[in-house]
Parts: structure tokens; C-alpha cells; sequence
């Protein structure tokens, strides 16, 4: 079983070398990846059956490299290695792609070789599926379909979410996607980061920078990543962003 490692750190990746070297019927590709990009490019090149794939790195993380590679005919298995436990979502307690929480225990890893399998379109989903499914908590990444095919875009990276109509506008520090999915239950699964600051528009509590009244007795909210552009803040919400801001 050739096994690529992806990780942006070095030392992790020399462990997680020597943890599979140590396994029978397994061996480590050479040269590992340190980031997304870097992983997608040697699974074209080197063709790993099993990629130990980090999550939180540079550029693309692991989460995204995974939906990149469900997207594939015959993508290599993947098992996440990664000192966050919040990723560890009820499908992969239950599924045969590993979830393995950093330092990674020799015998886990081992078991989690044996139980490798592709990664599916199911558990793809299972990762942006909204709160409240099977008692899951508020999502770290959210799904657009785009373009491109499926974006995973990290919830730290979104601005603001602006209704108009049917859909939803996520601004994130890419560019913008359109969501399928009504505003009041992105307020519901993600109040704690989010706040609204009109009935049509959510921003991200972290990125709110300063507020404006215009000469017309307008306010206007600047947020970080937006190039000094602003979103108008309705009266009714004016008091509740300028307790959060004292808060801040």
C-alpha cells in the first residue's frame, strides 16, 4: 500500500514517516506535500492508494483537497491527521475513512490503514451538512456548487452573507459564491460568529472594524477584507452592533 503524507509541518510529516515505515505492506511516497497544492499535484504524479492528509494548512486545507479528490473517478483513500478533534464529525466515527487526532497512536494508525476506503460523495456531505443533522454542531466549512464543481470555503474566511430573493451571497476572502439556503438558518447555526446587522445581511463579528453615520443620517459598517467598501446598517440594528463592538 503506497501511502502519501501531506502536512505543513515537518515534523509531523518525519512521524508520520517513520509510523508507516514501520507497518507491514505499507510504503511512504516520496517526496510528502506541506500543503494543498503540493497534494494535488503528487497524487496525479506518484498515484497513492491511502493520502494521510493534514487539515488545517496554508492555501487549501485538507478539507478541500478532499472534496477536490471526490470529485475524481478513482481518488486514493484518505485519512485525516490533525490536532483539531472538532473536525471529528459522527461520520467518520462510523465510517471507514480514519479521523485521527494528533499524535497519531501507532496501533490507530494501523487500524485505520486496514479500514481505508475511498472517500465517497456521502461523507463529503457530511462534512457542510447543516447543524442539528444527527446531533452535529455548527459546520466548519460551508459547500457552493460553482464552476468548478464543489468549493469548501472555512467559515473563518466568509465576511458577510447578503439575501437577495432565493439566494444567498457569501462574500469570503476568494471572491463570492451563491448559496441555496435561507439566511435565518445560517443566523441560527452560526449566531456565535456572525451578527445581523439588517434583515437582509449577516457579517462576521471578527471583521467588523468601525461604523459610520453618513451626512444623511445613514450608518455604514466597514469590515476587514472588504478594500474600504461598507454595508448599511439598519436603524433597528444600530444599537445592538455598537454594544458588540464596546465587547469587542
Amino acid at each position: 500500500m503506497n501511502v502519501l503524507i501531506v502536512d505543513d509541518e515537518p515534523l509531523a510529516r518525519e512521524r508520520l514517516s517513520r509510523l508507516v515505515g514501520d507497518l507491514e505492506g505499507c510504503r511512504v511516497l516520496e517526496p510528502a506535500a506541506s500543503n494543498g497544492e503540493e497534494a494535488l499535484a503528487l497524487i496525479d504524479s506518484l498515484k497513492p492508494d491511502v493520502v494521510l492528509l493534514d487539515i488545517r494548512m496554508p492555501g487549501l486545507d485538507g478539507l478541500q483537497v478532499a472534496a477536490k479528490l471526490c470529485e475524481r473517478e478513482a481518488p486514493p483513500a484518505v485519512i485525516f491527521c490533525t490536532a483539531h478533534d472538532e473536525f471529528a464529525l459522527e461520520a467518520f466515527q462510523v465510517s471507514a475513512v480514519g479521523y485521527l487526532v494528533k499524535p497519531v497512536r501507532p496501533e490507530a494508525l494501523a487500524e485505520a490503514l486496514k479500514k481505508a476506503e475511498r472517500p465517497n460523495r456521502v461523507q463529503l456531505a457530511a462534512l457542510t451538512r447543516p447543524a442539528g443533522a444527527n446531533g452535529a454542531g455548527p459546520r466548519s466549512h460551508i459547500s457552493a456548487r460553482t464552476r468548478k464543481g464543489i468549493e469548501l470555503i472555512p467559515l473563518e474566511h466568509v465576511i458577510f452573507f447578503i439575501a437577495d430573493h432565493k439566494y444567498v451571497t457569501l462574500r469570503h476572502e476568494g471572491g463570492e459564491v451563491l448559496l441555496d439556503e435561507p439566511l435565518k438558518a445560517l443566523e441560527d447555526e452560526f449566531g456565535e460568529r456572525f451578527v445581523r446587522i439588517h434583515r437582509n445581511a449577516l457579517v462576521s463579528r471578527e471583521r467588523i472594524e468601525r461604523l459610520q453615520r453618513t451626512p444623511l443620517g445613514h450608518f455604514q459598517l466597514y469590515l476587514k477584507g472588504l478594500g474600504g467598501d461598507a454595508l448599511t446598517v439598519s436603524r433597528r440594528h444600530v444599537a445592538g452592533v455598537r454594544k458588540l463592538m464596546n465587547n469587542l
